[in-house]
């Protein structure tokens, strides 16, 4: 996109906010950069440059925009759509890898080199891995600035900054401010009361609630999600500690209120939750797409904007994957909460009911079989599942291969089609995924005219690629099931 400099221009002289995040407008003669949806005047053509990463801005020596503050904006939608070498780094970066393993860390996850690792970044994003991480650490350490009464010094080392002097110098560099008159300007009444951050988390319009938070809600395992006062409540397992975060839908933004144990981890639990509430999508390029489709053209326009419901861990999707097969969705929480009961990490919630964190594999991995309410071959399944995420032969997560991670799936037993394509789509957030064996999907597609049978209904869907996981979310919309209803 960025590349392309006379639509890029349009974007701006638009202020077209759907590009926001992804690209950034650099301004020549001030040596600022903004977002497209900037609200001031725009510059002259001649005197913009194009950027794919705020982390590009700032190498080229650009400042962020005091007005639209740029690093404010949606990250871009590549990241989410994509499973190659630069998709799956950006994730990990994002994840918060590159400050708590360096990018050796990043290379081993990934399986390349450092060398190629960065000559792909530069390509693409005109910043390595470093310089990116940097941009981040530099966001987060305004969000606290901003957001709470932290000393200057425990936002430095939360922020993952090595040391005080570093801070200071990265945040003048990249707002033309110190951190203390970042705190001044701050908008009042915003300010979070001591032990929790209130943020805003930004998507690109429109975005559909129903199915996002009813999904949610309704799956929710007691004593690790709940739906509370209008909003979505759950415990999450971080590389420091442990937080609990509220998000609540609004209009312009998410309301997310945070509360962690270790400051550390912010950018991970906002880049966990941003991927739990697909916030990065485009929503006006997938539903054009699916618009092409006469039959499925009418539910896109009567609620356009839906997202798919994803987690904040896939390795705990996976255990509530095999959890849910063949039962309802009351029966998977049931089994979902015995696990959580038997073997989670308690957590205090003064303001609410959630109890525990979910079981991580290796606690799973040395459970009594017999202590499970499931049939024989299910509690092979899971066994054998949660083992192998325990000792590392499998691994899913921000880095993984889409199409590695279904073949290795596939490997075990009681893995079948509709277990690995849900993985694939709510866990590792494949925006193709396709469940054509689900009975909700087969029953709606029969009552649109569409064709039902697995194979007919994938040949059909062929024309939804690469957004057949969106699709299954609109065909799932048509029934009156609790997960497509936003909770009373």
């Amino acid at each position: 996109m960025y590349t392309d400099f006379e639509r890029c221009v349009r974007a701006v002289q638009a202020k077209d906010s759907r590009f926001d995040g992804v690209f950034f407008t650099a301004v020549t003669t001030t040596r600022i950069y903004c977002r497209p949806g900037c609200p001031v005047v725009p510059p002259k053509p001649r005197n913009m440059t194009f950027y794919p990463s705020a982390a590009a801005c700032q190498q080229a020596g650009f400042r962020a925009c005091k007005r639209c503050r740029p690093d404010t904006s949606p990250g871009s939608p590549e990241w989410n759509q994509r499973a190659d070498l630069t998709a799956r780094a950006m994730r990990l970066i994002g994840d918060g890898v590159v400050d708590r393993e360096g990018v050796p860390g990043l290379a081993r996850r990934l399986g390349y080199s450092e060398r190629q690792i960065e000559r792909q970044l530069l390509a693409e994003l005109g910043a390595g891995p470093l310089a990116l991480a940097r941009a981040q650490r530099a966001q987060t350490a305004r969000l606290l600035v901003e957001t709470t009464g932290l000393p200057m010094a425990d936002i430095a080392f939360a922020a993952g900054f090595s040391s005080i002097r570093t801070f200071n110098d990265t945040v003048r560099e990249v707002y033309a401010l110190t951190p203390s008159d970042l705190r001044t300007r701050a908008p009042q009444g915003r300010t979070s009361t001591p032990g929790t951050l209130t943020l805003r988390l930004p998507f690109r319009k429109p975005l559909n609630p129903d199915n996002l938070f009813g999904h949610l809600a309704a799956t929710g395992v007691p004593g690790v999600e709940e739906w509370r006062d209008g909003a979505y409540r759950r415990t999450l397992r971080l590389p420091y500690g442990h937080g609990i975060v509220s998000l609540t839908p609004g209009a312009d933004f998410i309301g997310c209120r945070l509360v962690l144990t270790d400051q550390r981890d912010l950018t991970v639990a906002i880049s966990r939750c941003r991927r739990m509430l697909d916030l990065d999508a485009d929503p006006v390029a997938i539903d054009d797409r699916l618009r092409t489709d006469p039959l499925l053209a009418p539910l896109v326009d009567k609620a356009p904007g839906r997202r798919v419901p994803r987690t904040v861990d896939e390795a705990e999707f996976a255990v509530r994957a095999v959890l849910g097969q063949q039962v309802s969705t009351a029966a998977a929480r049931t089994h979902a909460a015995r696990l959580v009961l038997a073997h989670g990490d308690p957590v205090e919630d003064p303001e609410g009911g959630l109890t525990h964190l979910f079981p991580t594999p290796q606690s799973l991995a040395s459970l009594d079989p017999e202590s499970l309410a499931l049939p024989g071959s299910r509690r092979t399944t899971l066994l054998t599942l949660v083992r192998r995420l325990a000792d590392g032969e499998l691994t899913l997560g921000p880095e993984s291969d889409w199409e590695e991670a279904r073949a290795r799936l596939a490997e075990l037993p009681g893995f079948g089609p509709w277990t690995i394509e849900a993985i694939a789509m709510r866990g590792l957030g494949d925006p193709d995924a396709f469940l054509p064996t689900d009975l909700g999907m087969r029953r709606a597609a029969q009552e649109l005219g569409l064709p039902h049978t697995p194979a007919a209904l994938t040949a059909r869907a062929a024309a939804w690629r690469p957004w057949r996981a969106y699709a299954t979310q609109y065909l799932w919309a048509t029934d009156a099931h609790p997960i497509n209803f936003l909770p009373a």
